[in-house]
């Protein structure tokens, strides 16, 4: 571990900043952030905040800085190159902002697997947000010692971008530099947006190793069988990752080596409206001092919160530590999975609950990554939106989606690891005419394919999008099986299956150079 003594903290050289609260407890900085009219506390001691007009991530205002280090690395057809000079003149802007505030630095690791961790900085003007990365990333177990940073996250959300000046699409950046080790953050007070960027850090490092980066929860039961969950946000990785009856590794990154897999976060971020103690305990319990709520409804006299209430957002959030969820394993590290779900909010309706994939089927769904955005998600998503998502997180990927699925083939092949597909979405029609698929079904088929119950029980092939479909499975009624028995209009089921059917293909024609037997396991128009 490399270290600087504890009397040469720098955020960079020369730069001569003063007033930098450097690795606060929580305690100090939840006081820190009251002190400054940042939040107030909950009924039950969590840090409620607002995030202003930002209230999900910002993807159009994310870059990569085009370095020629990288140029021929990345993925130009998936992000957004940004200029160096533009960087260094953004840079040295925010730089001038910085002088003379109060900063907050938080040094941690991403990553739980020693082999294969990055030691990030992060340097916020919002005591708030410190507290978010001292949670959600992995905090060092020594104390009075100072990390060298192999990555720096500046995040400045009182400081905006002049789209004239600085060459940004808006007030609001993300400004990834791989070769200089620095992300740049302004103009937003979403958090998620560190997160987020550590990930794709982790998506750029981690394969040169031929490591998978997966954007994934992952549980362990007590016989050591992991399961990981991939999904994009508000698919339900957190919520169904969280079970009592085994071991949470973590909720929303992870990544799979030769030795296991690993989470790269030290905590988890909740989706949380309509949270409620009865269908996600851990979740709610999880919620208590040192954790952060952002952009939840509250009461400000009783500091009761209001968790069904979307007047703020529908994407409202909650941070808290991984501990903080009852027989959390900690270290975050586990052995090679046993079971994968691929989740999907299906708003069209008529995607199978539940489905068993074939290694080829598998490589299709993981590069198609299809779901429905949900509303707040993203900045402009105000009602469901069908979507494709190369690997559960294209926003996230620097490389080639061809890279990422390549890494996830071989290892479903050494490892012999069943792949489930499983829609949390619409059942018995579409979003706004049929209901939204039951956190208790769901709940039941995924314990079912973890627990190896759908093993042997019969499966059909789905004449439309080609997988195949258990004709039973515990604690769910048969018909809810087969979608289009749950549409009291099966013309109209066929119609919008067939539609979601060209949806597929037409998504997945960019990949013409894959295998044909990959290409035919997609479905059927």
């Amino acid at each position: 571990m490399n270290v600087i003594p504890a009397d040469a903290i720098r955020i960079f050289e020369g730069e001569g900043l003063d007033n930098i609260h450097y690795n606060l407890t929580p305690s100090e900085l939840v006081e820190f952030a009251l002190s400054r009219g940042e939040g107030l506390t909950t009924f039950t001691g969590a840090l409620r905040v607002t995030t202003g007009k930002y209230t999900g991530r910002s993807p159009n205002d994310k870059f990569i800085v085009d370095s020629p280090a990288i140029h021929n690395e990345i993925d130009w057809t998936g992000n957004k190159p940004f200029g160096t000079d533009r960087y260094y003149h953004l840079y040295n802007r925010m730089m001038a902002y910085m002088q003379n505030r109060n900063l907050f630095v938080f040094d941690g690791f991403a990553g739980a697997d020693r082999k294969n961790r990055v030691i990030v900085r992060f340097i916020n003007e919002f005591a708030w947000q410190n507290l978010f990365a001292h949670q959600l990333f992995i905090r060092p177990q020594a104390s009075g010692q100072n990390l060298i940073p192999d990555f720096k996250v500046i995040c400045m959300p009182g400081f905006k971008a002049s789209p004239a000046i600085d060459g940004t699409n808006s007030e609001a950046f993300i400004i990834l530099n791989f070769e200089a080790g620095t992300i740049l953050i302004g103009g937003t007070g979403y958090a998620g947006e560190m997160k987020k960027s550590i990930f794709s850090v982790m998506n750029y490092i981690l394969p040169q190793e031929g490591i998978l980066p997966m954007h994934c929860a992952a549980n362990v039961g007590q016989y050591g069988d992991t399961a990981l969950f991939f999904g994009l946000s508000g698919t339900g990785k957190t919520t169904l990752s969280a079970d009592s009856s085994r071991r949470l590794i973590g909720d929303d990154e992870h990544g799979w080596s030769d030795d296991g897999i690993f989470n790269i976060e030290g905590g988890c971020y909740a989706k949380c409206i309509r949270l409620s103690y009865e269908t996600e305990p851990q979740i709610w319990e999880a919620i208590r001092f040192g954790a952060v709520l952002e952009n939840v409804v509250m009461d400000s006299h009783s500091r009761v919160v209001d968790f069904d209430c979307e007047k703020i957002t529908e994407n409202t959030r909650a941070a808290y530590p991984v501990d903080y969820i009852p027989n959390a394993l900690i270290p975050g590290v586990a052995g090679h999975p046993t079971t994968i779900v691929f989740l999907t909010a299906d708003a069209l309706g008529v995607l199978p609950p539940i489905a068993k994939l074939t290694k080829e089927q598998a490589m299709y769904h993981f590069l198609s990554g299809y779901t429905s955005k949900l509303a707040g998600t993203e900045r402009g998503i105000t009602a469901p939106e069908a979507t494709f998502s190369a690997c559960f997180g294209s926003p996230f990927l620097p490389l080639s989606p061809l890279k990422y699925a390549e890494l996830l083939g071989e290892k479903l092949e050494r490892y012999n690891t069943n792949v489930f597909l499983i829609n949390t979405g619409w059942s018995g029609g579409p979003y706004g005419t049929g209901s939204r698929m039951s956190l208790l079904r769901t709940r039941a088929m995924v314990t079912a394919a973890i627990e190896g119950r759908l093993d042997d029980v019969e499966y059909e092939l789905d004449p439309v999008f080609n997988v195949y479909v258990p004709t039973s499975c515990p604690g769910v009624p048969t018909d809810v099986l087969t979608p289009r028995n749950t549409w009291p209009d099966k013309d109209a089921y066929d119609r919008q299956a067939q539609e979601l059917a060209r949806l597929f293909i037409k998504n997945f024609s960019k990949y013409e150079n894959m295998p044909l037997k990959i290409i035919d396991a997609g479905p059927k128009a």
